[in-house]
């Protein structure tokens, strides 16, 4: 049976210069998350040893994870990659599984769709971005493969998204492809 990664957890001395990271940046970017506190927000994640590893997988491919809201229903804090631009260490990644199969040559190493899942976490949805962009620039020189609703992935279509000219621009493209341009940024719940 394979390993599921997500339930791979972080020895200590990991864990903490992790939590120190996470912290450094959530008190950098107050504006993010006006009126949330970081003890509340460790209390959390500590509670979710889990969510440690994708927290970890997020850093490690250049996402920046930052809190950027917090749910009061579901009574979860919102961490979204953060980076400038397009997360680095997810680039050249087609949509999903499908096109990655589809494709006959010149294969990209993964989707973006395989990769989020193995991360443990999700795509933005389009209004996600939006979001998201209401908070800062992103993706002012590259774009972000978007959550594609199924009646487009279903024509063979994927969507994505990018920021110019003072505003948010959603595109298309054939699901197969992939550019050195293009990664996801993602979304996780603790």
């Amino acid at each position: 049976m394979k390993e599921n990664k997500n339930t791979k957890k972080k020895n200590q001395p990991e864990q903490e210069e992790l939590l120190k990271i996470l912290k450094a940046r959530f008190e950098k970017n107050m504006n993010r998350h006006k009126g949330l506190v970081w003890e509340k927000v460790q209390l959390k994640i500590e509670a979710n040893p889990q969510k440690l590893f994708s927290l970890a997988e997020m850093e490690q491919t250049g996402g920046e994870p930052d809190v950027i809201g917090f749910d009061i229903k579901a009574g979860e804090f919102i961490f979204c990659d953060c980076s400038a631009e397009s997360p680095a260490g997810r680039r050249s990644l087609c949509y999903d599984h499908e096109a990655l199969e589809k494709r006959k040559e010149h294969k990209p190493k993964s989707s973006a769709k395989k990769m989020a899942e193995e991360m443990g976490i999700e795509l933005l949805s389009e209004e996600q971005y939006h979001e998201l962009q209401k908070l800062g620039e992103f993706d002012t020189k590259t774009s972000s493969w978007i959550e594609t609703p199924p009646e487009i992935r279903k024509l063979g279509g994927a969507i994505f998204a990018d920021y110019r000219f003072g505003r948010v621009f959603v595109y298309h493209n054939g699901a197969e492809s992939y550019y050195a341009g293009r990664a996801f940024r993602g979304m996780l719940k603790i």
